[in-house]
């Protein structure tokens, strides 16, 4: 298929779109970009380092530190395998994403997406 069909974009890719998607939602929300935090998409978390790390994250926030940005990072497997369907997956990165950017903004998800609790 030609570059420029839909289907010629890998799974990863429509993921990554996914996220630039929900970041641009957040961004309209807030009526400014998010330029001081960075976004990142990696394939799966880190191994556990202690025994309460039973759950799977789906995201995770780090702090700006040393002159690094902030970051938030969405795991594409664990988000992908949580979702059962098409429509699941856009909506659960966008929760993901909303509440991984809460976190680093340091206010309640309701303020960037008034329907976080419905999802």
């Amino acid at each position: 298929m030609p570059a420029a069909l839909p289907a010629s974009r890998t799974r990863s890719e429509r993921f990554d779109d996914l996220v630039l998607d929900a970041v641009e939602d957040v961004e309209q929300v807030l009526d400014a970009p998010l330029q001081e935090i960075e976004f990142a998409v990696e394939d799966v978390p880190p191994a556990p380092t202690g025994a309460d790390d039973d759950a799977v994250p789906l995201g995770r926030f780090s702090a700006a530190d040393r002159g690094r940005p902030a970051r938030v990072v969405v795991y594409r497997r664990p988000v992908e395998t949580r979702a059962s369907e098409a429509g699941d997956l856009e909506d659960l990165v966008h929760h993901v994403v909303v509440e991984q950017i809460a976190h680093a903004l340091g206010t309640e998800p309701e303020r960037l997406d008034p329907h976080y609790r419905d999802d």
